[in-house]
């Protein structure tokens, strides 16, 4: 009964929570997917450039895509897809019961981190031109 009755913080300091690694996962997981949806126009604008069958939108595409900013935003939306799909895969492999509990929970989060951002320096680097 003391558990009901103790005293309650009268605001949450969110620097001092500690969320567990695959509550970050699912964190990203929802910023991923608001990220992709609000950037959904600027990639049909840069699919309907690259689609294009006049020279003057594949000059354009070149010269939006060459940007270093464009170049930064299309980084961060890479990473937004890879994370997005990877954490999926982990949802639904959850949903039939495969790793639910605490360790592999913490296990497949990792996996899920780890392989997003090697997946992203790999595209990455392609993308911005290394190789």
């Amino acid at each position: 009964m003391s558990e009901l009755t103790k005293q309650r913080p009268k605001h949450l300091a969110l620097h001092e929570i500690r969320q567990p690694l695959a509550a970050i996962a699912s964190i990203l997981h929802r910023i991923s997917g608001a990220g992709l949806f609000l950037m959904l126009p600027l990639l049909i604008w840069l699919l309907q450039l690259s689609l294009g069958t006049t020279q003057e939108s594949a000059d354009l595409f070149r010269a939006v895509a060459g940007n270093w900013l464009v170049k930064l935003i299309l980084l961060g939306l890479l990473w937004a897809f890879l994370h997005h799909f990877c954490m999926g895969i982990r949802i639904l492999l959850i949903d039939i019961h495969v790793g639910v509990e605490k360790a592999q929970a913490h296990a497949s989060a990792k996996a899920v981190l780890a392989v997003s951002l090697a997946l992203t320096a790999v595209f990455g680097l392609k993308l911005l031109g290394v190789y």
